[in-house]
Parts: structure tokens; sequence; C-alpha cells
């Protein structure tokens, strides 16, 4: 009888201890975590509730401590904080998904010949559109002309977007459906002319005069443009994305799939410049919902360095009748400003030459004053001159970068600028130091994307090797300014979510953050830089929930 009692007593006391197990709904084992937490801890398990991370720590521990409805026990596979995009064009990706891809095309011949083949399979577009023409990467490193349009195409009007979205490459037939002719002129855009005549390139501001006449999506055509581009984002690891200048109506689009379910990634909304925007959010004011940021403003300071509409403060090396140009007057970009200021709502600007980036410095300057919370950003600060370096760090400015695409323009940006003014740009590094972090720096790194590829191992590769896909230049590009992994990391996760308003919410693996985590199949902290490229994503969750 005794016996009996004693085993009794035990299997009660057993039973008792699996009772006592806290209840979970993922519980997550065997892994490789890179916490991007305040002191870059490692771990090898995490347990998930409600959509949250609720404790991170062992797996034998988090094993006796949780009982989880699903478990995942990961081999030593890889886990990082979901990554971040802190400034894309969402929507933008969408609606090129429905275009012409020409993207890599290595001749005009070879731009002309995409476009017969989508227009083959399109043959019912009203406007035969395109994005991601090059001519730096052509044997004839100049802007084309619309006759081979004309010749290809001379019944349907075409509009062409550059890579990097600030010039536009139309038809005759477009022309004249927007009354284009030689005396147009837009206030920071430049109608392209050859012998008087408009060439089909137009410049900035220039192409609104083609973008007001292009019959634009209604609501389920942009809906199913943005499902498009979750799958594409998704599958490249990431979580919360950015809209780099949107409207009110395309923001609550995005808002209304969000809370139906349709749409599960994290939106960082920047409203588009203009009055009525303006007046609109000024009165309503910032909003957070569990997706979606809308709390800032994308002003536009100049325009990209490879069209030649960046604004320099001297200029260009291989152009010197032009600087480039403004796209607001600075008394425009001042009032806008000052509007912000008196607001609760974060100013991100584009700028891109050395010219935008003193001004916007400058301006920002004058009402930041010193170290402050308001997270002003300046959105590529792509060509920043040696003597404004520091007003990142004395006015707490969160430069905003994109590292591909000093991988991007390498080949020609010394033409641009000349050999000394380069050294000024795309000083990642020498950014990043100005504004002191727990961890010895910040900034938020993006791809500006569909501009560049959406992947955001493209930048973390061209942030730390300073090389493109195939590994060139031996040694790197202006290794000076390149940066370390865990700053890499730092920079598409935890301060990226700084920059959006976001880090109370996510960006790093830690109890009571949001569960959004990738895992890949190899760790791009100890990889050699020639495989960060070609590693791939094997799972993406959001909010505990696996949508890749």
């Amino acid at each position: 009888m005794k016996y009996v009692f004693l085993l009794l007593s035990t299997l009660l006391i057993a039973l008792s201890g699996c009772s006592s197990k806290k209840k979970a709904d993922l519980l997550v084992t065997n892994a490789r975590v890179y916490t991007a937490d305040s002191s870059f801890s490692t771990a090898d398990a995490f347990v998930i509730k409600d959509g949250k991370f609720l404790a991170v720590g062992s797996t034998q521990n988090l094993t006796d401590q949780y009982e989880a409805a699903s478990k995942v026990d990961l081999g030593g596979q890889p886990v990082y904080p979901g990554f971040y995009d802190p400034h894309s064009h969402f929507l933008g990706l969408g609606q090129v998904l429905d275009q012409a891809d020409l993207v890599g095309a290595t001749s005009y011949d070879e731009v002309i010949e995409r476009l017969k083949t989508f227009y083959q399979s399109h043959p019912k577009v009203l406007w035969l559109t395109g994005r991601g023409w090059d001519q730096n990467d052509w044997p004839e490193k100049v802007f084309p002309t619309k006759e081979k349009l004309d010749a290809a195409f001379p019944n349907v009007p075409v509009a062409l977007m550059r890579v990097d979205g600030h010039a536009l490459l139309v038809n005759s037939k477009a022309l004249r459906l927007a009354s284009i002719t030689s005396g147009s002129t837009l206030p920071g855009g430049e109608v392209v002319l050859e012998n008087n005549q408009p060439t089909g390139v137009l410049v900035d501001n220039a192409m609104m005069l083609i973008k007001r006449v292009i019959p634009q999506p209604d609501n389920a055509d942009k809906a199913r443009m943005l499902l498009n581009a979750e799958k594409a984002c998704t599958a490249l690891g990431l979580t919360t994305i950015s809209d780099a200048g949107i409207s009110p109506d395309e923001i609550n689009l995005i808002d209304s799939l969000q809370r139906t379910g349709k749409l599960k990634i994290r939106d960082y909304a920047m409203i588009s410049l203009g009055e009525p925007n303006i007046n609109y959010f000024l009165k309503r004011g910032p909003f957070q919902t569990d997706r979606l940021t809308v709390r800032s403003f994308k002003l536009y300071a100049d325009g990209a360095l490879g069209s030649r509409g960046a604004c320099l403060r001297r200029p260009y090396s291989d152009r010197p009748e032009t600087g480039g140009f403004l796209l607001l007057s600075p008394a425009e970009l001042e009032r806008v400003t000052k509007l912000l200021y008196a607001s609760k709502f974060q100013a991100n600007t584009h700028c891109i030459g050395d010219s935008a980036n003193h001004l916007m410095l400058d301006l920002y300057g004058k009402l930041l004053k010193g170290k402050n919370d308001r997270r002003w950003r300046i959105e590529h600060a792509q060509v920043v001159s040696p003597e404004d370096v520091w007003k990142f760090g004395k006015y707490s400015i969160i430069p905003s970068v994109q590292p591909t695409h000093a991988t991007s323009d390498m080949y020609w940006a010394t033409d641009r600028l000349g050999p000394i003014r380069v050294k000024g740009a795309y000083a990642f590094k020498d950014l990043m130091k100005q504004n002191a972090e727990a961890s010895g720096g910040l900034i938020a790194f993006g791809s500006d994307f569909p501009v560049e590829a959406v992947n955001p191992l493209f930048g973390f590769h061209a942030a730390v090797a300073r090389q493109d896909a195939k590994n060139f230049p031996a040694g790197g590009y202006q290794m000076e300014n390149a940066v370390d992994r865990k700053s890499a990391l730092l920079a598409m996760t935890r301060w990226a979510a700084y920059a959006n308003f976001e880090d109370k919410l996510r960006g790093c693996i830690a109890p009571g953050k949001q569960a959004d985590f990738v895992i890949l199949d190899r760790d791009i902290m100890t990889v050699p830089n020639e495989q960060l490229r070609s590693t791939k994503v094997r799972q993406t969750w959001i909010g505990g929930e696996r949508v890749y």
C-alpha cells in the first residue's frame, strides 16, 4: 500500500507539473535567432501567443515552461526579425507588375523588342506602358528619342518610365494626346528639346503633362495590384514595407484591405504633398493601426542623378551647362516644413543632390534647433557635402538610404560628380555615425523598389560589400563607407522601425513585440559576401501567421 501511495503521489506531481505549463500558440525551437534587440543578443527558441512574442530564450527552458498548440523545430536554421523596407513604392510595384519590364535592357533596340513582346500579349491596352530603362546601361549613354517608338508603335500611345522614376520616354502619339509642344513648360521639370522640338523625354515635374492624360486604374485594379505586390514582398522576407508618397484614397484602400484580412503585410504610408492632402491630414492628425502607420508627408526637393535632375551646388561634371533643379522653391519647402513642424507629422524629404541636401538640412535645423524626437528624415541623402554631414546628428535627422543605389550608380556617378565630389556620395557609414544609439549609430536601409530590386538582401550585400550582383568591383566601391553586418541588419529591422515610429511595436524579436520574423536558408551574419545575394527565404511570418 505504501508503494502504491508513493506511485500515486509521483503521478499527481507529474500531472500537476504538466498542467502548470503556460499556454501558447507557437513554440519555435533549435534555431539561431538574431533578436536585433538593444543588446543584439542571440537565442535558440521563442514562444508566440496572440500574434506577439511571449518569451525568447533557450530551447530547454521554453520547452519546460510552455505548452504550444504548434511546435516547429528549425534544426539550426537562422531566424531574424521581419525585414523592413522604410522607403519603397508598394503600390508602384503592383502597377509595374502590370507593365512591360525594361529593367536590365542593354540597348534601346532591346527596349523596343521587349515592348513588342508585351504588346502581343496585351493587345487591348489603351496605353503601352513600361518601366526600367536606363541609358547608362546602353552603348551610347545618352537619352533616347521618340523616333524608334514612333516607327514601332505609330497608333498606340507609349509611356516608358526611366528606372529612377524621374524621367519619362513617350512617342509622338502620346505627345499629341497631351498637347505637348516645344513651348510646354512646368516648374521643376524639363521637356527635353532637340532642334527646338520635343525629343520624347520629359524630366521630373514635366512628366505630369503625360500622367494627367493616361487612364488611371480604379480601386479594384489597385487592390489586385497591391495583393500581387504583397506576394512579391513576402516571398523575399519583407514584413513591413512603405509607400513613399500616396493619396488619401490609396491609404484608405490599403487600410480597408488590411482590416478585412485580405492584405497581411504592414505598410508605412507617406502622404503625397499637396494642399488638399495637407489640409485634410493636419486636421485629422496621425494615426496608427495594427498594420498601418500614417504620420508622415513625402516632400520632393529635387530629382535624380541619372537623369541630371538632382540639384547640385556646382554644375554637373559631364554637362556643365546645368546643375539640376529644385522641384519646389526654397520658399515653398520652408512653408511646408513649418506647417509640419506645427503638427505631429514627420517630414520625409527626397534629397539627391548636395544642394538639395544642404537646403533641407538647414531648413530642418532652423525648426528642430537641436536634439529632438521628431524623427524627421532625409530620403536618399545621396550626395552630401562633407561640411553638411554633422547636421544629421545635431538635429537628430535620420538618413533613410538605399544601399543598392550605390552599386547601381557607381559605373557613372564619377562622370556626373567628378572624382572629388563623388566621395560625398553614398556615404552610409559617415551618415550612420552621426546619430548615436545604444549600438553606436542610426540609419534606415530601404530599396526604393521598383526603382531597384525588391530583395532586401541585395541591399544588405551592397551595404557591407559595396559590390553588385557580379561581386564587382573587387574589393568594393568606396569601402570607407561600407557598414558592418550588425549595423546593416539593424538598419533593416530595429532602426528602420524607429524611423517609422514603430519601434515600440516591432523591429526586434523580444517579448511583447509583434511576431514578425523571417527564416533564411543560410546565416547572413557569417556566410561569405559572395553568397549573400543567393540566400533564399524559407518562411516569412507576420503577427504569428505564416504568410510565405
